[in-house]
């Protein structure tokens, strides 16, 4: 499987509690943060409900 590299841009201050809790349960903390995650149907939609606070892309 693929490999999505994750990186938090926006901060949490004043988003709505499960997304701040998706976020966490991503491993991201602080902006600019970057994790590296399989490409798979939860994760995928973990990052639709914070796709506006990060950025992805595709690692090798």
């Amino acid at each position: 499987m693929s490999q999505l590299r994750i990186t938090q841009t926006k901060s949490v201050i004043s988003e709505k509690q499960n997304q701040r809790d998706t976020l966490r349960t991503l491993g991201l903390k602080k902006i600019g943060q970057s994790v590296v995650r399989e490409d798979r149907p939860e994760v995928l939609g973990m990052i639709r409900t914070v796709a506006h606070l990060v950025t992805v892309e595709e690692v090798d």
